[in-house]
Order: structure tokens, then sequence, then C-alpha cells
């Protein structure tokens, strides 16, 4: 059952953390039907968590919603499962959402450690809302998005949000290239396996040497 899988809390969404509760709590503010909810809460873990994929993979921690907030900072796969977390804190059924997708927004850094601009499991979160599944990619936060020219996504409760083909000027921004499957938490082993596969040097010490805000190295090459 939508009432009972996707309400549970997971290993790394967290729901039952106090500090996730309350966080959603303050998010979803005074009360409001579901849909207004979810979007105090997309909205809440969209721009209180930076987004930055400088972090060390091989620890399960960095894959954490709890961890995510906690840290302030975190990249697409944390922050869809504090936002997955979240709603279900605030009673409103989520899973996670994984694709691949190539990513035009990315800096030199990344890219050279990712081997290439395919990027596997990207994360995003479908909440159950109004009797149907609907997308909310909070990956990107607003200050990010306003500094590297891109289209802020916006998340209405009722209609997809992912992320646009093309940016604020007219550049290619993100292509969805195969879809990964849903999942009612992270599927750690999977994207770990896939990860060493395809891109080791994510996991090697140099990825993170010397290295600057993701905002700023990003900036640095437009």
């Amino acid at each position: 059952m939508i009432e009972g899988e996707y309400l549970k809390p997971g290993k790394f969404t967290e729901s039952d953390d106090p500090a996730i509760i309350a966080f959603a709590r303050a998010a979803a503010g005074a009360p409001a039907d579901q849909v207004t909810t979810a979007v105090r809460v997309f909205e809440a873990v969209r721009d209180s968590v930076v987004y930055d994929p400088y972090c060390d993979f091989s620890l399960p921690e960095t894959f954490s919603g709890k961890a995510a907030l906690s840290r302030g900072r975190a990249f697409c796969i944390p922050k869809a499962a504090l936002l997955t977390a979240c709603a279900r804190a605030v009673g409103i059924p989520a899973r996670l959402g994984f694709a691949d997708v190539k990513n035009h927004l990315a800096s030199p850094r990344l890219v050279k450690a990712n081997n290439g601009d395919v990027f596997r499991w990207h994360s995003y979160t479908e909440l159950y809302l109004e009797g149907k599944w609907v997308k909310a990619t909070p990956a990107f936060d607003m200050a990010l998005c306003l500094r590297c020219g891109i289209q802020p996504l916006v998340f209405d409760g009722r209609t997809d949000s992912i992320f646009h083909p093309y940016d604020q000027n007219d550049q290619k921004h993100m292509e969805y290239v195969e879809d990964r499957g849903i999942y009612a938490d992270v599927p750690l082993d999977a994207v770990l396996t896939t990860w060493r596969e395809h891109s080791p040097a994510l996991f090697e010490p140099g990825y993170l040497v010397g290295a600057r805000s993701f905002a700023a190295e990003v900036q640095a090459v437009q």
C-alpha cells in the first residue's frame, strides 16, 4: 500500500529522526493542504542545503538525508533522500527516482572524475499528491542557479519538476538518457557498483584536493 511502504523511515530516508521532523514541520508552516505543504517542504530542502558534489563517496553517510541536513551541503542523492524523508515526516508518501543524465552544468573537476558528462544515478523525489505521483528535483539551490545563470526548478505539487533541457541562454543544460527506476530508499550498493565501474576517480583522494565551491568552479569556466 502507498500509505505503508512510502511513509516508513529508511536507512537513508530517516523520516523518524528528530532533526528531520523538526525541519519538515518548520518548513511546512501553518496547516495547509498536502500540495501546499509539499511545495513548502520542497523549497526548504532545495534552498537550505547547498548543492555540493565534493564529498567522500566511500562513506555511506554521504548518501543520507539526515547527514545532508546536518551538513547543509549535499549532492542530488542525499538531497532527494532528505526531501523524501521530510515529506514522509509530514504524512506525504514519497519515494526516490533515479536516472542517468547528461549534465552540461558541471565543473571540469567533476567531469574529469566522472569520466565524462553522463552522470549515473542522478536522483529526484516522487511525492504522492492528489492521487498521483509527481516528480520534484531539489538538487540545485536557488543561489547556485542565480549565480550560474540557469532557471531554478519550481514545483507546484501537480506537475513534474525535472531539469530543463536548456539554460536561460538557450545553452544545453540537462538530458535524461536512462531511467534507473523507483526505490523506497537509496540503493547504495547498486549506485556504488556502477560508479566504481564507470567513474572510479570519484573515489580517489585527488578528487577533493584543492576543490573550491562547485558554483565558483562552474562559474569560472562559463
